[in-house]
């Protein structure tokens, strides 16, 4: 029941605002659920490709996509985003790598901070300066592809004050650009296996109800304030996952100490050879190290 609560709120939080969909699942998988971080983000792909393929509709019908924008954030964020999925691949070797868990929470956390940055509105720079879309959007695929974390807020953040597009259609094409990369995301990890498929179609059972519910509300809602809200919410799991990670890598620590601390007091030396001892204490020494 809880997965289910959990992918309902979490897909009317990307219907309403396009916001939410890795920065919230990969917390609660890693967090509640238990799955280690590569699976974690696996499932989290997979589960927003499939909230944003319910939501793109609504948007495209009216007409709230800026396609010429959207191919330039592609073009850049594509190759970033392989990028960060074999990075994330490579550390998480180890399954629940503390090391792995501190930097997904950094990374959320950072990512989620960004809405809260002073607006230094430059609406013209997209239309004047288009070619560096694609660079812009270059780190903004690593973040997705390690995390999948980013392609919602720092997209939605870079067409708000560097586009002249209105809300409705910053959300929409942000919205469909996650999409996109959801897909080659979730195809990437399905292929690593690090996906959790029972844990996903829990999810899907809640989420696929509330992305409709969210689309449906999202002209009736201030979607703004629910951006801030989902920001908040995403910075609190981001350093619960910092914080977690971190008492995951000092417990390790301190239990790899003890271990080694024990060993070198049980050990015992043997004394093959001395003057002072006698031939059979001697060997009775030797019989009892073994």
């Amino acid at each position: 029941m809880i997965h289910l609560l959990l992918g309902f709120f979490i897909a009317l939080a990307v219907g309403l605002t396009g916001v939410g969909g890795g920065s919230f699942t990969v917390p609660a998988l890693l967090l509640i659920v238990g799955l280690p971080a590569g699976e974690a983000v696996g499932t989290a792909f997979v589960f927003a490709g499939v909230l944003r393929l319910i939501a793109a509709p609504f948007y495209l019908l009216g007409r709230q996509v800026h396609s010429r924008y959207f191919r330039l954030l592609l073009k850049g964020a594509v190759p970033g985003l392989v990028l960060g999925m074999y990075a994330l691949h490579s550390l998480a070797g180890h399954e629940g790598s503390p090391w792995v868990v501190i930097l997904l929470g950094l990374l959320l956390a950072a990512s989620s901070s960004v809405t809260f940055v002073p607006r230094m509105q430059n609406p013209k720079f997209a239309r004047k300066n288009a070619r560096w879309l694609p660079w812009l959007a270059f780190p903004i695929g690593v973040e997705s592809g390690f995390s999948s974390a980013g392609a919602g807020a720092l997209g939605t953040v870079l067409l708000l004050n560097y586009s002249e597009m209105t809300p409705p259609q910053v959300v929409g094409t942000d919205l469909v650009f996650g999409l996109v990369l959801a897909i080659i995301g979730g195809a990437v990890h399905w292929g690593f296996g690090s996906v959790s498929t029972a844990v996903l179609l829990q999810l899907l059972a809640g989420g696929v109800p509330g992305v409709v519910v969210g689309c449906l509300l999202t002209r009736h809602l201030p979607a703004q304030r629910l951006k801030a809200v989902v920001a908040v919410i995403a910075i609190c799991a981001g350093l619960q996952l910092v914080w977690s990670g971190t008492r995951s890598l000092v417990t390790e620590r301190a239990a790899n100490t003890g271990t080694l601390t024990g060993k070198t007091r049980n050990r015992q030396p043997v004394v093959l050879f001395s003057p002072a001892v006698k031939p059979g204490l001697v060997a009775e020494s030797i019989l009892e190290t073994k």
